[in-house]
């Protein structure tokens, strides 16, 4: 019924309006068109916005994970590496120093079988091996092995240390006795070493 009472009305319109009422006609023909360019172009650029966005994410991802990637290398150098053999010790307890090769992961680079460090190792036992970072908690020297009284000293202001790795005099500067390494002997006569560096300085044993 509207849609016959909507024609009429245009008939109505026509026929009394004359050459001007064709323009009103075609200007309320326009009206009831609906403005679909408009949403369109919304939905153009909603979907432009939402692609350069993704493109913005994939190198911003990519970037994060070139800079974790030598962060989670890092780790990996506090894994055990091979030093000696049970066979290159003494049986009677008397330490002996060796180089620590491994490979070594600084900020950015990775280098394969380098020296890292050194470590005193001596017997305490058939298959028991006790482990000591050479350097000296209190100013980061190395430290030597005085085999004439059976101890270690620092050259550097004369810290000295018990062969288990106390503290031996009461006035040596250092805070804490020699830094102790984790041990574990593998296939019967490999001595594998957990090597680390620590702190200089503090009581307490800090990882560096």
């Amino acid at each position: 019924m509207s849609l016959l009472l909507k024609q009429f009305f245009y008939l109505f319109v026509i026929l009394n309006a004359g050459p001007a009422g064709q323009y009103s006609l075609t200007d309320m023909e326009t009206h009831d068109v609906p403005q679909q360019p408009a949403r369109r172009n919304f939905i153009k650029k909603t979907c432009a916005v939402f692609v350069g966005a993704v493109t913005g994410l994939v190198p911003a991802i990519s970037g994060l994970i070139v800079f974790l990637d030598p962060l989670r290398r890092k780790s990996q150098d506090s894994d055990a590496v091979l030093v000696a053999s049970l066979s290159s010790l003494p049986a009677d307890g008397v330490p002996r120093k060796f180089s620590v090769i491994a490979s070594h992961t600084d900020a950015w680079n990775r280098m394969p079988r380098v020296p890292v460090g050194a470590v005193y190792l001596r017997r305490i036992g058939d298959e028991q091996v006790q482990a000591f970072n050479v350097i000296c908690p209190h100013a980061g020297c190395f430290v030597d092995y005085d085999l004439s009284k059976k101890s270690y000293h620092c050259p550097c202001h004369n810290s000295s240390f018990a062969l288990d790795g106390r503290i031996a005099d009461p006035k040596s500067p250092s805070p804490r006795g020699l830094d102790e390494l984790d041990v574990d002997i593998r296939n019967g006569n490999e001595i594998w070493v957990k090597f680390q560096n620590f702190r200089a300085g503090d009581k307490e044993k800090i990882p560096a």
